[in-house]
């Protein structure tokens, strides 16, 4: 199947165009020229989005289901074109777009099966209770229900998981929610391709053309215009802290707010505990640059901090650490932008104080090579600025003292996608008193292994306390993250007759 983009929107049925342009940026091939949205075509988008969530917030859960499995039976129609556009436009290799495209469907699939269960309705029911004394008690149901239009932004670092039809769009359709989705302009001509997917769906569904609408690039003012709009009644964002922290802060402010779902990002610091890293600390440090530098460090989980209890163990961990990540060459980043991102974020921990660059690199244009640098627990806990996230393939060594400043460390860390310990029998004692401390401070903790991978299932977790995420409640990964767009309504003595069904 050949795709050639033609640069429209899809708002409520219809490809349409703007008068403002723009031009996507790929890693290879040729730039193709793109309408830059408009706040008239986000408000023509969100108006649909309201109309059609009287027809499509109360359908039938099998109804709903079947239109996220044709959504991904018409992204596995267009497989080989989806790939490459997307390798074209991001620089990604074509086996992690295929990857990355079997998770979007398995996610829409997944939420098709998990609504039919009906489960995620957490449906409570409370009888009657006329003779009780000294009051009756009036008969109560319970059900979780839809709450309408949903806003998505797409995210740069996944064209297909985070983005157009990525998780936040499948869980807010699985729930009712009509979507309307931000394009991100990193990978333009990939959204366009999905959304025809989803435009064929909803056409073989026979659903209201305004379940989902689909505009791209524009301005800071269409982005606002979106979260503003008074039928959204919801945001999902995967992107920067500045950028999330913009959009929260515009939710909150809005004459009714709205609740706003962000995942900013993270530093995944890694506990290397001393038993772990006296058997196996080598094979823990070539796992940590594989992980580190797995797609050019571009993914929210990468684990950027390993903290080890100074001394000989911790000399060996290091050197290995060195060795593994020296032999990885350069890679390409998504965008220019975030390369220049990665080389500024550089240049601002190697100035640090207290720190001392194990491997340096040159980096030009859109290639990324990993940084490695290492410091001492008592420069870390005065410096803060060295747990800010650099977007890309750059590791920290952080050398402390003792388990006391390794637990210091734990208490000042700030919320976080993931925590993990690396440990072996004999260090039960400390992870036990670090375990209490992290799970208070990530959505996910791990034990000997590596935070890249985000399996999608239903216990999984990606989100965590602020800045991490701006709800630490809610996650953006699995079938808990459904409930981020359904809210509970109760049912006073309704006959059944009126009550929702699915």
């Amino acid at each position: 199947m050949t795709f050639t983009p033609h640069g429209k929107h899809l708002i409520a049925g219809q490809w349409v165009e703007s008068d403002r342009k723009f031009s996507s940026e790929p890693a290879h091939g040729q730039a193709r020229e793109f309408s830059a949205g408009t706040v008239e075509q986000v408000d023509a988008a969100c108006r649909a989005a309201e109309e059609a969530f009287w027809s499509y917030g109360y359908l039938p859960s099998e109804d709903r289901a079947r239109f996220l499995n044709a959504i991904a039976d018409e992204i596995e129609a267009r497989a080989e074109a989806i790939t490459e556009i997307g390798t074209s436009e991001t620089g990604l290799p074509e086996a992690r777009l295929q990857g990355e495209r079997g998770r979007t469907t398995g996610q829409l699939r997944l939420f098709a099966s998990h609504i039919l269960k009906g489960d995620y309705r957490d449906f409570r029911h409370d009888e009657a209770l006329p003779d009780r004394q000294p009051l009756p008690r009036p008969d109560l149901k319970l059900v979780q229900r839809p709450f309408g239009p949903v806003a998505v932004f797409g995210a740069s670092n996944f064209p297909l998981a985070f983005s157009t039809a990525g998780g936040d769009t499948a869980s807010a359709l699985a729930a009712g929610c009509p979507v309307v989705v931000k394009g991100h302009s990193a990978h333009p001509g990939t959204g366009e391709i999905i959304a025809e997917a989803v435009q064929a769906a909803i056409k073989s569904c026979g659903l209201h053309p305004g379940v989902f609408s689909l505009i791209q690039g524009g301005n800071r003012a269409v982005g606002q215009a979106l979260v503003q709009h008074p039928a959204i009644t919801a945001v999902g964002f995967t992107g920067s802290l500045g950028g999330g922290r913009a959009l929260f802060d515009l939710c909150a402010q809005r004459p009714v707010p709205i609740p706003f779902y962000g995942e900013l990002g993270s530093v995944n610091p890694m506990f290397l505990l001393p038993e772990a890293v006296k058997a196996r600390g080598e094979a823990i440090a070539k796992g940590w640059a594989g992980s580190l530098t797995m797609g050019a460090g571009q993914f929210c989980t990468n684990p950027g901090i390993a903290l080890v209890i100074d001394g000989p163990d911790a000399d060996a961990f290091v050197n290995a650490a060195v060795e593994a990540l020296g032999g990885i060459g350069s890679q390409t980043m998504l965008t220019d932008g975030i390369a220049d991102a990665y080389r500024s974020g550089s240049r601002r921990v190697a100035a640090s104080t207290g720190i001392r660059e194990l491997i340096g690199t040159s980096c030009e244009t859109r290639e990324a090579a990993p940084y490695l640098f290492e410091t001492s627990g008592e420069a870390w806990l005065a410096n803060e600025e060295l747990a800010e996230e650099v977007f890309g393939p750059l590791g920290i060594i952080v050398r402390v003292k003792d388990t006391d400043q390794m637990r210091r460390i734990a208490l000042q860390l700030e919320g976080q996608l993931t925590c993990t310990l690396h440990m072996d029998d004999g260090d039960l004692g400390l992870a036990r008193q670090l375990t209490p401390i992290l799970e208070r401070k990530a959505g996910r903790l791990l034990a000997n292994g590596f935070p890249t991978g985000v399996e999608v299932a239903d216990a999984m977790v990606h989100g965590g306390p602020y800045p991490a995420s701006t709800n630490f409640g809610a996650t953006s990964v699995g079938t808990l993250a459904i409930r981020r767009f359904l809210r509970p309504v109760c049912y006073q003595n309704m006959p059944d007759a009126l009550l929702p069904t699915s």
